[in-house]
C-alpha cells in the first residue's frame, strides 16, 4: 500500500471486472482490488494522472455498473511484470443504487 494512500473505503479482492472505453486494460480487466471509491488495475497503455474515462464494472452475476473514473495514480512496473503499468482509479459518479449493488458484492468477500 502506498504511504500517502488515504482511502475512504477499504479495498478488497472481489470478482469484479472493468471494461473501459478508450483504455486497454491488461488481463481482461480483472481488478487487483476494488472498493466503493475506486479500484486498482493493471494496464498496458500509459495514461496521465487525472485522465477521465467511462468504466463498465461487471459483477459476479453478470450485471453491470457504468460509472466514470479518474486516474488517481500510475506507476510503471518492472520488466517481467504481468503488465506495463499499475493504475489507481477513483470512481467519480456512481449512483446510490449502484453503490449499494457494489457494496453487496464487496460485503460478500
Amino acid at each position: 500500500m502506498k504511504e500517502n494512500d488515504r482511502r475512504r473505503f477499504p479495498r478488497l479482492k472481489a470478482p469484479v471486472f472493468c471494461r473501459p472505453a478508450g483504455l486497454r486494460f491488461h488481463s481482461a480487466g480483472e481488478t487487483l482490488d476494488i472498493g466503493l471509491g475506486g479500484a486498482r488495475i493493471f494496464a498496458d497503455e500509459q495514461v496521465s494522472v487525472g485522465a477521465h474515462f467511462e468504466l463498465e464494472l461487471v459483477l459476479p452475476d453478470s450485471s453491470t455498473i457504468v460509472c466514470n473514473a479518474v486516474v488517481a495514480w500510475i506507476e510503471p512496473l518492472p520488466a517481467g511484470s504481468p503488465a506495463r503499468f499499475d493504475l489507481g482509479l477513483r470512481f467519480t459518479d456512481v449512483s446510490e443504487v449502484d453503490q449499494e449493488r457494489l457494496a453487496s458484492v464487496l460485503d460478500a468477500q
